[in-house]
């Protein structure tokens, strides 16, 4: 079961951040674009911050002691390559402490535009039992996040819970997620939802190739 939490819906500063993404003008500045994915990750943190698990601690100060909830354990964050990277670390201010998994997929091309998904590097903490939270700043038909969902579980690894955050995603990908992951429970965690594809499954009105709009254009 497919839970989404719409964090746009509401007004926030994830707002401002998201239409400087979508800004075309604003796009041309590289650093401001991977500084908005860091601040935009540092937020979602906290939103899914809200519903982990906490324990009691006493803390001691210089004038005393007091009882405080902190967090029971730390979530391991999934990062989808190259474009979840600034995601990654503004969840990583946040989740200081947290384990990380990497997996580089993408759609490849051929010369008739159609695609499959490739895997081309994967590597995961341990993931059982524990708290997994995927990044990827895109979800457009959705392919690629139940393919990188299913490798990770099938490592013989069960997540305590599952939450993805996704800045913008397509209707589209939604759908086809809940069709895919009809036996996994997660959470979706969104800026925005556009209602169109492209023919090449680039989200409209979206805001362009995330991964090169913050490190340039890649060439194969």
């Amino acid at each position: 079961m497919i839970k989404v939490n719409n964090l746009g819906e509401k007004n926030s500063v994830i707002n401002n951040f998201i239409s400087e993404l979508r800004n075309v003008e604003i796009q041309n500045d590289r650093f401001r674009f991977r500084k908005n994915l860091e601040r935009l990750g540092e937020l979602f943190a906290y939103e899914i911050s809200k519903t982990l698990e906490y324990k009691s601690e006493t803390v001691v100060t210089p004038l005393g002691s007091l009882e405080m909830n902190v967090l029971k354990e730390q979530p391991v964050l999934a990062t989808i390559l190259r474009a979840g990277l600034p995601m990654q670390q503004g969840f990583l201010n946040i989740f200081d402490k947290a384990d990380n998994s990497f997996i580089a997929a993408h759609r490849k091309y051929d010369k008739n535009e159609n695609y499959n998904i490739s895997i081309e590097y994967y590597s995961t903490a341990n993931i059982d039992n524990k708290t997994l939270i995927i990044i990827d700043p895109m979800l457009s038909t959705g392919e690629s996040l139940v393919r990188c969902i299913n490798d990770l579980l099938s490592e013989d690894m069960t997540p305590k819970e599952i939450h993805v955050a996704n800045i913008l995603a397509s209707r589209d990908g939604i759908e086809y997620l809940n069709r895919s992951l009809n036996n996994v429970n997660a959470t979706i965690w969104v800026g925005a939802i556009d209602e169109e594809l492209t023919a090449k499954a680039y989200i409209v009105p979206g805001l362009g190739d995330a991964g090169d709009l913050a490190y340039g254009k890649k060439n194969n």
